[in-house]
């Protein structure tokens, strides 16, 4: 205190602030005030997750299919023959995929329900004289409970529920679709308007970071989708070739969950173990097992390092917390879109503070393609 000054001496105020405890308090206040606002953006989001969901889905494929637009343009096709051509591709892709899946299941529902009835009763003998015997009188029980949770009123309400949800993911889909077309076709448009909002002096930094989460982002679908192919190949034939029915739409729907890393594709290949057990029995179910485990360990071991080294450069521990989190705010959509969206953060923020800037530079050049 000053003499005749009822206010602290600035000096002694300064000083508070200025060792070490001090500016770790001044860091901590920002580090709270930025998770403050990174959760009310999240909270915001999961608000609206029909509009947020399907703006998300339509950047991560814009982000994939650019390169064939720019590729179209490059051999000067008009932009917006460009952007038709690669639109339509991908619907038609998208569309006979689920078409085709479709018709196998009703052409193999048959087929299916004979080999289902068979297989429950080698089950059933497998049960009863298996290492594990289970009694008829516990089968019995379990179906029971079965029977009266499908009777039961909140089944009821869980399928009125679900009536729901398939009306907002159509809904989503053809939004999704809407977006997807425009980002296309006016993305650069649309990047320069927001980054307006920007400080001058921001402004580049700003493009060069959304170019390179660009590149990182495609390199990530582009590779996981590489990654899926190769997964639902190998069980695809295997079943195909042990004659498991729907092998197909199996191969199909474990290519689909390699877009969910470390459990994706293992969570989609039990419903092909559990097809096999059904149908052909607990030794096919178990061959259909060990391929299983081993492309597992392909994709790990050498597909993964392979693919996307160079393009998804976060550690695993990272990349399980992201899934946690996006499974606990938004399902599986959430653990769908929570790797891409770490990959791109960890990309900015490398690109907007500087950090490895000579390693990224080597990888993503300023016009956004990968090396």
């Amino acid at each position: 205190m000053t003499e005749g000054n009822n206010f602290p001496d600035k000096r002694t105020t300064s000083a508070i602030w200025s060792d070490g405890l001090g500016r770790a308090g001044i860091r901590s206040g920002q580090a709270l005030l930025v998770i403050t606002l990174a959760w009310v953006i999240l909270w915001g989001m999961t608000r609206v997750p029909l509009v947020m969901i399907p703006v998300m889905i339509a950047l991560i494929l814009a982000s994939a299919i650019s390169p064939l637009v720019r590729w179209l343009t490059g051999r000067r096709w008009p932009k917006a023959l460009a952007v038709a051509a690669s639109f339509v591709g991908i619907l038609a892709v998208f569309g006979g995929v689920i078409t085709g899946i479709v018709f196998l299941i009703r052409e193999q529902s048959k087929e299916l329900a004979a080999k289902f009835t068979a297989g429950i009763d080698q089950l059933h003998q497998f049960l009863n004289y298996g290492p594990f015997k289970v009694s008829d009188e516990q089968l019995r029980s379990l179906g029971d409970s079965i029977q009266r949770f499908f009777t039961s009123s909140s089944f009821g309400a869980e399928a009125l529920t679900g009536a729901r949800t398939v009306g907002e993911i159509l809904a989503g889909l053809v939004l999704m679709a809407v977006i997807l077309f425009f980002f296309l076709k006016d993305g650069e448009k649309i990047r320069t308007f927001l980054f307006g909002f920007l400080p001058a002096s921001h402004r580049a930094k700003a493009h060069l970071a959304a170019e390179r989460s660009a590149a990182v982002l495609g390199g990530y679908v582009r590779g996981t989708a590489l990654i899926a192919v190769v997964n639902g190949l190998i069980i695809g034939t295997v079943l195909a070739i042990l004659g498991v029915p729907l092998a197909l739409p199996l191969g199909v729907f474990v290519f689909i969950g390699g877009f969910i890393p470390i459990v994706g594709s293992t969570a989609a290949g039990t419903l092909a173990v559990g097809v096999a057990l059904i149908s052909n029995g607990p030794v096919t179910s178990l061959i259909v097992l060990a391929v299983l485990i081993a492309a597992n360990q392909l994709e790990h071991h050498f597909l993964q390092p392979v693919l996307m080294g160079k393009v998804l450069n976060i550690h695993g521990l990272a990349i399980l917390l992201a899934l946690a989190i996006g499974t606990m705010l938004a399902g599986v959509i959430g653990a769908l879109l929570a790797v891409p969206t770490a990959a791109v953060g960890w990309t900015a923020i490398k690109t907007w503070t500087g950090r490895g800037e000579a390693a990224s530079a080597g990888t993503f050049p300023a016009d956004g393609t990968a090396a």
